[in-house]
């Protein structure tokens, strides 16, 4: 511990902390903690310009606080210390402060904030770690925020709950192995949202087993994998053992759009489609459509029937390959998914298509940019899940294209993450 502060918390910072500032010290932030609040913090960090922390106790708490569901809450939903309504205002604050001081715009009333009443339960995807406990027992663990070190969890109160079934079924089977922390990494669960749920074991050796989880009407396939030591992230190196499917199917506007493990797909497919309604109505049926950042194609192929052709773009190749095969177990025509980083083909990008973009947190490549300011073509369907480089890439737009909307998205509830789509329309 590196000692205790008091302080009063100014405001919440992009990223979910309190803000809060040292008199004559650096500036400090802080989790558990909301604005107007007065706390006392456990120092967890020092860096030259800032100092991070943790509330331990509330002195004078906000209104909007309300008790947290979980013990382990900071691990994976920092915001379940506040009302749902104030989670949405705040976000709505933070949007606005993002896109005024980054995108240069302005607003005269609040950016729409779209979400519905699941706070809980709504997670198709979670990875776990692994701890023992004071015992010796191996459980399940997230990492503690802000700290390098390990919690034991059952599950996670934000995952659907096949996920947490799962989960505890395959710990019950790690009891039977041997296995020590030592050769474990992180178990995956997926889910589709109707009960079913796919999961994957990465371990540190090449081990084989007398036997494995057992598969139901509800898991459906078991991965067993080495993954190199090499590299801290869950790396599928080798299989070791393999049951059932490896894939799931979720139903989007009518449209089976089959997706793996370990290919990127929404975990909030409630909300998503909320986000698909909203993107056809911008979109030209007379038009072709070109889908950078496709995945599996849960844009593009969910919004068939809103253009004349489609190419997908993706530079994952297991999505790709997903999105070849939606195509064609959709019968989908006019539609082709290439395997390519979308700064290699910006060709793609000309004057008489529509665009849409879902870039990863990184934003927009500045080849696509120059592309698009060059062709200048007339609609610019851009969804993003980090708002600075969303606010940053729609001001680079802003000589040529006006934003027809902007609207906020929580596919995050209880966290500090939301994501936004804005229409771009050419002057």
């Amino acid at each position: 511990m590196q000692g205790k502060v008091t302080v009063t918390i100014e405001k919440f910072v992009f990223g979910g902390q309190g803000l809060a500032r040292i008199e004559n010290g650096p500036v400090l932030f802080v989790w558990n903690a909301l604005p107007g609040e007065r706390v006392e913090v456990e120092i967890l960090k020092k860096k030259k310009d800032y100092w991070e922390g943790v509330a331990i106790h509330i002195l004078e708490a906000s209104p909007d606080r309300i008790k947290e569901k979980e013990s382990v809450f900071l691990s994976t939903s920092p915001w379940q210390i506040c009302t749902f309504e104030s989670e949405n205002a705040y976000k709505q604050q933070l949007a606005q402060e993002i896109y005024e001081r980054t995108g240069g715009l302005h607003f005269e009333s609040p950016l729409p904030i779209i979400y519905n009443e699941e706070e809980f339960g709504y997670r198709n995807k979670m990875e776990f770690s692994f701890v023992e406990d004071e015992e010796g027992k191996i459980q399940l663990a997230f990492f503690e925020r802000g700290r390098n070190k390990k919690i034991a969890v059952e599950g996670s109160l934000l995952a659907e709950p096949i996920i947490n079934t799962i989960a505890q079924n395959i710990l019950q089977w790690v009891h039977t192995t041997g296995m020590t922390t030592y050769n474990l990494k992180s178990l995956i669960i997926r889910s589709d949202g109707e009960g079913h749920a796919i999961a994957a074991l990465f371990i540190k050796d090449i081990l084989s087993f007398e036997d494995y989880p057992e598969l139901d009407k509800n898991f459906l396939g078991f991965q067993l994998y080495y993954s190199t030591h090499k590299s801290p992230a869950s790396v599928p190196t080798k299989l070791l053992y393999t049951s059932g499917q490896d894939y799931l199917v979720t139903t989007l506007n009518g449209v089976g759009l089959k997706f793996g493990l370990l290919s990127f797909f929404q975990v909030n497919i409630p909300i998503f489609s909320l986000a698909l309604s909203e993107m056809e109505t911008y979109l030209d049926e007379t038009k072709p459509l070109i889908d950078f950042y496709s995945g599996v194609g849960a844009i593009g192929l969910a919004l068939s029937g809103h253009y004349t052709s489609a190419y997908l773009v993706d530079n994952n190749t297991e999505a790709i390959e997903y999105a070849q095969e939606n195509i064609l177990s959709n019968k989908l025509q006019n539609i082709e998914a290439e395997c390519i980083p979308a700064e290699k083909i910006t060709e793609l990008i000309e004057k008489r298509k529509q665009i849409i973009f879902d870039p990863p947190r990184a934003g927009l490549h500045v080849d696509v940019i120059a592309k698009l300011l060059e062709e200048q073509p007339e609609t610019i369907i851009y969804m993003s899940c980090n708002l600075s480089t969303h606010a940053r890439d729609i001001a680079l737009l802003q000589s040529i294209y006006s934003v027809t909307s902007l609207k906020l998205y929580n596919f995050f509830p209880r966290t500090p993450h939301v994501e936004a789509i804005a229409i771009l329309q050419k002057k």
